[in-house]
């Protein structure tokens, strides 16, 4: 299991680094168009603005491995050891929910809807950005399910980023 998340988490962090990399040199290309050549560039705006979407829920998804997502352990950590492992365990499933639920099932309806519009710079259909939606919902979700068997195997310790 570790090897898979392992594996899963060092692509996530190369795409994550790689749509960074790209809005620096997008936004450096809109400046040096902008003030430089004074004629803007404005496909490059809308491209790095999807590009921020992508690298913000690749992120979350990487912060769903590590279990550093929202929970306040001051209170959980005032109960019993078998009574932390249910509050960690259903942390987990109520952000497996959320990702089945918005990710996942929402992201594919609004995917689908906006296949059919188009971008007004790029000129390709909005819905192939959307597309992050449901993969990084099915990500989160195996994730949280490799976190609930972390928990009940003992390994409660926030993982480390790959």
């Amino acid at each position: 299991m570790n090897t898979f998340r392992n594996g899963i988490t060092r692509i996530l962090n190369g795409l994550a680094g790689i749509s960074f990399l790209a809005m620096v040199i997008l936004t450096c290309w809109q400046v040096l168009t902008r003030y430089v050549l004074q004629n803007p560039s404005t496909w490059s705006e809308e491209l790095v603005g999807y590009l921020f979407a992508w690298m913000s829920l690749l992120g979350a998804s990487l912060v769903t491995c590590e279990r550093g997502h929202m929970n306040i352990p001051i209170i959980v950590e005032r109960f019993s050891a078998p009574v932390q492992k249910l509050l960690n365990c259903l942390g987990e499933v109520i952000a497996f929910l959320f990702s089945a639920v918005i990710l996942v099932f929402g992201g594919v309806q609004i995917t689908t809807l906006a296949m059919g519009q188009m971008t007004s710079s790029l000129g390709v259909p909005i819905g192939i950005f959307y597309i992050v939606l449901p993969l990084c919902g099915v990500l989160n979700m195996i994730y949280t399910v490799l976190n609930i068997i972390d928990i009940l195997q003992g390994r409660t310790e926030e993982k480390e980023a790959v």
